[in-house]
């Protein structure tokens, strides 16, 4: 066969699409094994029957579709498959550092990831395996040529085939019950089909979410008492890792001393973004497109402002939408670069406004990586050594948690600031309240960031912190003994400004009567 390659002659179509199959096995699939050797019986019967299996269906499969792809478009499918050897070398580097699971929520992450965000994620070593998983086989596939075959032929051999993998599926009818238990993370590693399959179903899903938000019942505003709240959304921030949870770092050095200010343990609804910021706006979970929080307060008449060095969140339906180049405008200093630059202007903003009722989103980005080291500035890198490489397996523990508490630092502070400003605000009820869209994970059990299917995460990416501070002379805090979620940040809101909604849940407010 080398003789083959190297003299350009073509080879016999079996063993073209076979070769290929059995490259994408044992170049992408090395996460896919580790899961199932630490997690079956390797030297019971159905142990070894699930390995053998699992190998031998999967270089059928990918043989078939190689097949089916090259039989009907040829040079076309050439650069198809070697598209797809790129894809899954990217996607094996992420799993692999990482340790992520391409899933359909997975998917969605990338699709609404940002130029800044991912430009983060480059690094040599992702180079490296574009280059040497991804180019080289690809330049294998076109280099190489292959025998055509009759349409009859064909059609006999996919046939053959698909029988051949029910057969195979049906032997392994004793490891149906382990294989349904795992079906989420043994799909989300296996190449190419993570992904395709994945995309699939993130646009089949999208397509079938409501257009337009489903309008809620009206409300009204129940008295004329000047209020404000400040609803601030943090990313990636991990409850575990702030002092005031008891964390044994100090990284709540300023929140630490502000009276009357309360904690509770909270979780979020999913480990991603975009999934985090809908629970956190919606009334309650029900898996449609119902109006959101900032949406349903301004069209019954609260001044909403939302601002935001993020993205991900829900259609925001408002007249005053800032992002970070609008407050570059009316920003000076270091902050300026950072999550201080929500704060530019903002107690300003507040007094000019002509409502009783004032509502300000803070979505913030501060604790998001992998370069954590880049959210803060330097003044607030309290813990040193930092980690400051994308590829944070290559960081010592030290550094990389060095690097992650600096954020929470640097979060205390902009908290911390912010509520000093709504005490400088006379004649208002102010609030303010911090919940995060997710956790993170920072190597536990080599695991690294977020985006992990919640049924099976770790609880590190969905242990999130919820903390409120209210003025003097508005309203006190519940005592909450039980884990709450972020649908509590609605009903909260209408308590404390006073909307009466039909909606509203008194029982998922923090505030009490």
């Amino acid at each position: 066969m080398l003789k083959k390659i190297l003299s350009n002659k073509p080879i016999n179509f079996y063993n073209y699409v076979f070769l290929f199959s059995f490259l994408n096995l044992i170049l992408y699939h090395l996460p896919f094994y580790k899961f199932i050797f630490s997690h079956i019986n390797n030297h019971s019967f159905n142990g070894i029957l699930l390995i053998a299996s699992v190998s031998i269906t999967s270089i059928i499969l990918n043989a078939l579709f190689f097949y089916i792809i090259l039989y009907l478009f040829h040079k076309f499918g050439k650069i198809l498959l070697a598209i797809l050897f790129i894809i899954n070398a990217i996607a094996f580097y992420f799993i692999n550092t990482y340790g992520i699971i391409i899933d359909e929520s997975m998917i969605g992450n990338v699709f609404n990831t940002k130029y800044e965000e991912a430009s983060s994620f480059w690094s040599f070593g992702l180079l490296l395996y574009i280059l040497f998983l991804g180019i080289l086989p690809g330049l294998l596939l076109f280099k190489m040529q292959f025998s055509r075959i009759k349409i009859k032929k064909f059609l006999k051999d996919v046939i053959i085939g698909l029988v051949f993998i029910l057969v195979i599926i049906f032997i392994n009818s004793s490891n149906w019950l382990w294989i349904d238990k795992n079906s989420k993370t043994l799909g989300g590693l296996v190449m190419p089909w993570s992904y395709i399959v994945n995309i699939n179903r993130y646009f089949i899903h999208k397509s079938q979410e409501n257009k337009e938000q489903i309008q809620l019942p009206d409300a009204q505003i129940k008295d004329h008492q000047k209020s404000v709240v400040v609803l601030v959304i943090g990313e990636s921030a991990r409850r575990n890792n702030f002092s005031l949870y008891g964390y044994p770092k100090n990284t709540n050095p300023l929140l630490s001393k502000i009276s009357n200010l309360h904690h509770y343990d909270a979780e979020a609804c999913a480990t991603y973004t975009t999934a985090g910021v809908k629970c956190i706006l919606e009334h309650k979970p029900t898996g449609k497109l119902y109006e959101i929080l900032p949406n349903y307060l301004y069209r019954n008449g609260v001044d909403v402002v939302w601002r935001t060095t993020n993205w991900g969140e829900p259609t925001v339906k408002i007249k005053k939408y800032l992002k970070r180049q609008d407050l570059q405008k009316i920003c000076d200093g270091e902050d300026c670069k950072y999550d201080g630059i929500l704060l530019a202007g903002l107690k300003k903003q507040i007094l000019n406004s002509n409502k009783d009722k004032i509502l300000i989103v803070l979505h913030t980005s501060t604790s998001h990586g992998p370069s954590y080291y880049k959210k803060y500035p330097k003044r607030f890198e309290k813990f040193s050594p930092v980690c400051k490489s994308v590829e944070l397996a290559q960081c010592s523990r030290e550094e990389l948690i060095n690097a992650y508490d600096n954020t929470i630092v640097y979060t205390d502070y902009i908290l911390a600031s912010l509520i000093k400003q709504l005490k400088e605000l006379k004649g208002y009820h102010a609030a303010m309240i911090f919940v995060s869209d997710h956790g993170e994970s920072l190597g536990e059990n080599k695991l690294y960031m977020h985006g992990i299917p919640k049924s099976i995460a770790p609880e590190e990416q969905y242990e999130i912190p919820f903390i409120a501070w209210a003025s003097d002379d508005s309203k006190s805090f519940r005592n909450i003994h039980k884990t709450i979620n972020q649908h509590y940040v609605f009903h909260s809101i209408l308590d404390f400004l006073g909307i009466d909604s039909p909606i509203f849940n008194k029982k998922l407010s923090i505030f009490k009567n």
